[in-house]
């Protein structure tokens, strides 16, 4: 049976599918739409992404994208580990501005859901990291929202010293200077 964990802000939700292992190795049903649709996590993803990362350390994020596109996504790892964090920009909300963090390995399958109204983002803990992800909502560039990574007032515990990060998500702004697009409901 699949595993439903909600994390400290309940939207977030660690889903952990079970495999069937043998000898030969092991089966799992990655994704199960009636499980989720159980658990009272209505999604209908539309878009498969991966994106693969070659060296520990690499953080991908804050990012989120602007209603009308926003996106909710079902993060699972293939090759490797990250360590996965969601923070809520939901204006209004009793957990605005904290955040919460998983890691997630291909070795135990475990999946992250963030729903819409999070910024989301990944630190890859071994080399050769391959995360696959759904998304609810198609992608628009115009859209395209972020909070850089390291924001102090954030204080992301990330697992790494020295961070990678694109140039893009380096000139991110800070939580306090954003106008949140979500509220909460």
């Amino acid at each position: 049976m699949t595993s439903i964990t909600r994390l400290d802000i309940p939207e977030v939700v660690l889903i952990t599918p079970p495999r069937f292992a043998d000898p030969r190795g092991y089966f799992s049903e990655t994704y199960k739409k009636s499980a989720l649709d159980a658990a009272g996590l209505n999604h209908v993803f539309i878009q498969d992404n991966e994106s693969l990362s070659t060296v520990p350390g690499i953080i991908r994020g804050l990012h989120f994208q602007a209603p009308p596109f926003s996106q909710a996504k079902l993060v699972r790892v293939v090759s490797g580990a990250i360590y996965d964090v969601a923070v809520d920009i939901r204006k209004g909300s009793p957990t605005y501005g904290k955040w919460v963090g998983a890691t997630l390995t291909a070795e135990k399958g475990e999946q992250i859901l963030i729903p819409h109204g999070f910024a989301h983002a990944f630190c890859t803990l071994t080399p050769d990291v391959r995360v696959l992800y759904k998304v609810d909502g198609a992608y628009s560039k115009a859209s395209e929202g972020g909070i850089i990574w390291n924001d102090p007032d954030l204080a992301i515990d990330w697992p790494v010293s020295n961070a990678l990060v694109s140039e893009k998500d380096e000139i991110l702004p800070r939580f306090k200077d954003l106008d949140s697009p979500f509220i909460y409901a």
